[in-house]
């Protein structure tokens, strides 16, 4: 507004000793819009308290501008005259800035437009930084302004005015208003206002059931606020949001009725098809639901994104989810079909679904389901949001499996040739191929094929981390691999391992390992890379890229490949005992040289190296230090299994080393995989060695002995009190010595130093019951007939504390006696 001089300031009362109030406005610089056909005009209010005597007591300065917008300014304007009507009608530019203004308007009449004015700006459709269209109602999108008022600043009390009258004034109010409002230059001032915000939220508190335009036009005015942080403590002070979510909800339920009403006239011409009355009333109502629909959609839109706007600060977004903002967004979700809407509400899931108590909400909501029709649907931007949010709520096992369940996983593959969508199908695909059953049914869709085109068409360089750990995961299928290998006529592992070389890439070249693991013809296919890998292990620096070479090799235990003449032409011997050597190098590194020599030593041939080599000792060395590590204990112990089939390593291990007695002490160990292979390895050092075979067997004895004793002299402890009602039993079987089998007249014959000799023993024929099959010496009889199978003291093996420590124990790789099956499933 313009400084009149006419009204000079109000002199008021301040308190006892400042009596009085002045006020003087002086004029500054003047200059032109930078968008607008206006000139800005700057200036300094300066207040000064008087005391009581007149002297200033306290004062204040604040700088400020004018804006004079020339709506009339054209190319045929008489600047003269307009530059004159300026100057007098504004106060704050002294008439000696005449020429000044002139030539400012004379620059603006000849200016290029270089953008929209306000209103034109407000009517175009624009979209928000998350991709989103501008919310405007349907009174923005009709060039002409109401009754062909253009609203203006200065009659925002007018606009006021008529809020306070019937609805269609109000409505009239609230779209002038909302003109005002989409002129961000324009909010400061609205927001400095006495009256305008609050009688704005009185009207749409009070009258939004009346009108559906009405409500939409404030929420919009309030929506045009919400864009700038800084006006969210406003709406925060009349609690426009809660009043917002109030409703829609309302008119989510008001669309039920609706559509049930149109639905039960349906029904009714389906009763009575030559009904032309109730025909055509139903197709008026059906136009009615229709209208009421689409002015509804619009009301939505701008409810919903004033509350995205909103929902930046997280503490308001709580409160949100507290009132229930979830429920509403899947229900709109369910029951809209409104393109734009269905997009905003998508993108205001994405955006809740990233915290825990909301994405639960969602699931209980089925928000899978719901979002389902939307995965590679015609709307680009729609299929982009929906594939987003899928991927959010991916980390979820429970969404995952539906995600399956519903078929969505060739619809997602479909999308991986869509630059635009492609990043985040990746990601949503890898995270679907975390589960082992899920990985299959990659060979019933297009995905393998679109993923080896995006690796081999990857600029130059390592491929990207979620590309490469899909296909990682991919390739532990045997399925997926024979795809692969198919791949451009039978050239896909070739291309695969050629990149890897070519860049470098360790994550490329661990896809490769895995695909090296499945047997059959696949493993064939490896051999003539074999001498690649096994080079690139002397060579190459990068320890990661080493690793999954010597990983690859250790997988391909086939017969036609001659791993002397790796071993001795790249001289790997000298580079696996520096690595394994304790404290030499990384576990990882350690752990697949390791698996290496297990398979080298499926070859008798290789394994004589190894034996002349002297990676026995080391292996033991490693095998004391590294005692506490299941998994290399394990692939140690292997090698010692694969070393023992062959006639000169076995006389090696069993005479010249002391491998039997680590694999003895390891029989016992808390990991079942490793008391298999130990089992197995010593199975066989029995059957070639009498002496091992007895001190074996004697091992076993005793530890099944131990269990024995320690259960009895525990059930003794706990029956102490019982009247001894055992003793008599017990008592002539016990000895210092250590043999529970025993009393007086037993024929010492059978004794060996502390136990019985091997040829009493029968392990079944304790663990399942002594039978009368069985051949048992002298001196038995009194115990046969107190023996009973089903008493607690003579069950071996059945202490549940033992028991339940081993079932405990789990190992990451998996093993199996048969050397073969064992490596193959590695």
């Amino acid at each position: 507004m313009f400084y009149d001089e006419s009204n000079p300031p109000e002199m008021m009362m301040h308190s006892e000793d400042a009596r009085y109030l002045k006020r003087k406005v002086k004029g500054g610089n003047i200059d032109v819009h930078p968008s607008e056909k206006a000139i800005i005009v700057n200036y300094e209010v300066e207040a000064t308290i008087l005391g009581e005597l007149g002297d200033p007591m306290l004062g204040e300065k604040k700088e400020s501008q004018k804006v004079i917008r020339l709506r009339s300014l054209n190319e045929k304007t008489d600047i003269s005259a307009l530059a004159r009507e300026v100057v007098e009608r504004c106060k704050l530019i002294h008439i000696s800035k005449l020429p000044e203004v002139e030539q400012l308007l004379y620059y603006l009449q000849n200016r290029k437009e270089t953008a929209k004015g306000p209103q034109e700006k407000s009517v175009k459709s624009k979209k928000s930084a998350q991709g989103l269209l501008d919310p405007a109602p349907d009174c923005l999108s009709d060039s002409n302004l109401i009754d062909n008022e253009i609203p203006s600043v200065n009659n925002i009390d007018d606009y006021v005015e008529l809020l306070y009258e019937d609805v269609p004034s109000k409505i009239k109010a609230s779209a002038l208003l909302l003109r005002l409002t989409r002129n961000p230059d324009n909010l400061e001032e609205l927001n400095h206002h006495a009256t305008v915000l609050g009688a704005l939220t009185r009207v749409l508190r009070e009258d939004w059931r009346k009108s559906v335009e009405l409500s939409t036009n404030i929420m919009y005015i309030f929506f045009c606020f919400s864009a700038y942080t800084q006006f969210h403590s406003v709406i925060a002070h009349h609690k426009i949001g809660a009043l917002c979510m109030t409703i829609a909800e309302h008119e989510l339920a008001r669309h039920n009725s609706w559509r049930e009403d149109v639905e039960k006239r349906k029904q009714e011409i389906a009763n009575q098809p030559d009904n032309d009355q109730m025909i055509k009333d139903y197709e008026k109502a059906n136009k009615k639901y229709q209208g009421l629909v689409r002015k509804q959609d619009q009301l939505l839109r701008v409810a919903f994104y004033l509350l995205l706007n909103l929902a930046e600060d997280t503490r308001v977004e709580a409160k949100m989810k507290n009132k229930g903002i979830v429920g509403l967004l899947v229900k709109a979700l369910e029951t809209r079909r409104n393109p734009d809407l269905i997009l905003l509400v998508i993108s205001f899931l994405k955006k809740l679904s990233i915290f825990l108590e909301n994405k639960n909400e969602m699931t209980n909501q089925d928000i899978v389901a719901k979002v389902a029709p939307y995965v590679a649907c015609d709307n680009s931007e729609l299929s982009s949001l929906a594939v987003r949010l899928l991927l959010n709520l991916s980390f979820d096992k429970n969404l995952r499996h539906k995600m399956i369940d519903l078929g969505l996983l060739p619809r997602i593959t479909s999308l991986l040739g869509d630059e635009c969508n492609q990043a985040a199908t990746v990601c949503l695909l890898y995270h679907l191929s975390v589960e082992d059953k899920v990985r299959s049914l990659f060979s019933y869709t297009d995905c393998i094929p679109q993923l080896l085109d995006i690796v081999f068409n990857f600029p130059a360089g390592p491929v990207s981390i979620e590309v490469a750990a899909l296909c990682i995961n991919i390739a532990t299928n045997k399925r997926n691999t024979q795809i692969i290998c198919e791949w451009g006529d039978g050239k896909g592992i070739k291309f695969l391992v050629r990149r890897a070389f070519k860049f470098k890439d360790p994550l490329i070249l661990k896809m490769i390992r895995n695909m090296s693991q499945h047997a059959g013809p696949i493993k064939s296919l490896f051999i003539e890379h074999a001498g690649a890998f096994a080079k690139a292990i002397k060579i190459e620096k990068d320890e990661d890229f080493v690793v999954e070479c010597l990983g690859t090799l250790g997988n391909l235990n086939h017969p036609n490949l001659n791993y002397e003449a790796i071993l001795e032409r790249y001289d790997l011997m000298a580079f696996i005992q520096r690595i394994l050597k304790p404290n030499q190098a990384e576990d990882d590194l350690v752990l697949e040289c390791i698996v290496l020599l297990g398979t080298v030593a499926l070859d008798g041939n290789c394994a004589a190296m190894l034996s002349k080599s002297g990676i026995i000792q080391v292996l033991i060395d490693l095998l004391n230090a590294k005692q506490e590590d299941d998994e290399l204990v394990l692939q140690i112990a292997y090698v010692f299994y694969q070393m023992i089939w062959h006639e000169e390593t076995r006389n090696v291990i069993v005479s010249k080393t002391q491998v039997p007695a680590y694999l003895i002490d390891l029989m016992h160990d808390r990991n079942t995989e490793i008391r298999k292979v130990c089992d197995n390895t010593l199975d066989i050092i029995m059957e070639y060695d009498v002496e091992w075979a007895k001190r074996i067997q004697l091992e076993k004895f005793r530890w099944h002995n131990s269990q024995w004793i320690d259960m009895v002299e525990s059930q003794q402890q706990n029956d102490v009190d019982d009247d001894d009602i055992y003793d008599d039993v017990l008592t002539p079987y016990l000895r210092d010595d250590g043999l529970l089998l025993y009393e007086p007249n037993f024929d010492e014959d059978v004794l060996m130093e502390n136990g019985l000799k091997p040829e009493f023993i029968d392990e079944e024929a304790l663990r399942n019951g002594l039978g009368p099959a069985h051949e048992f010496p002298p001196g038995y009889e009194p115990y046969m007939q107190e023996f009973n199978p089903s008493d607690p003291r003579f069950l071996m093996h059945s202490d549940p504390d033992v028991n339940s420590y081993y079932n405990s124990q789990t190992f990451a790789r998996p093993s199996s006696p048969d050397f073969i099956q064992y490596h193959d499933g590695y």
